[in-house]
């Protein structure tokens, strides 16, 4: 399984659930955040929490089957991307097993 974490901007989320939707990935988090980094957007500003400069992003997090990985990066990719710079990022990692909390089953057994 591969976990899939990805950080986009707000004016491009609503295209990205669409698409990630229509093609079979139903579940997924989002998530409120400010980036910061060398690029700042037109939109940074001052962060209310922090010491910085920040960039309002989205991210968006997803498990999927190894095979289904690629196919969810380019959605996100196609979709996410715009004229301006500093579209986001996709981050992949490996997941070696999840459970459920009401019963501890692994669902590695159901092929998550």
């Amino acid at each position: 399984m591969k976990e899939i974490k990805a950080f986009v901007k707000p004016n491009r989320i609503q295209k990205i659930i669409e698409a990630l939707t229509d093609n079979g990935f139903k579940s997924m988090t989002l998530s409120q955040a400010e980036g910061t980094g060398a690029f700042k957007a037109k939109a940074a500003r001052p962060s209310l929490d922090f010491h910085v400069t920040d960039s309002p992003v989205i991210k968006i997090e997803l498990v999927c089957q190894n095979e289904e990985a690629q196919t969810a990066i380019e959605i996100i990719s196609a979709n996410g991307k715009t004229d301006e710079p500093a579209d986001g990022i996709i981050y992949i990692s490996n997941i070696e097993d999840a459970f459920q909390i009401k019963t501890g089953d692994s669902l590695k057994r159901y092929n998550l």
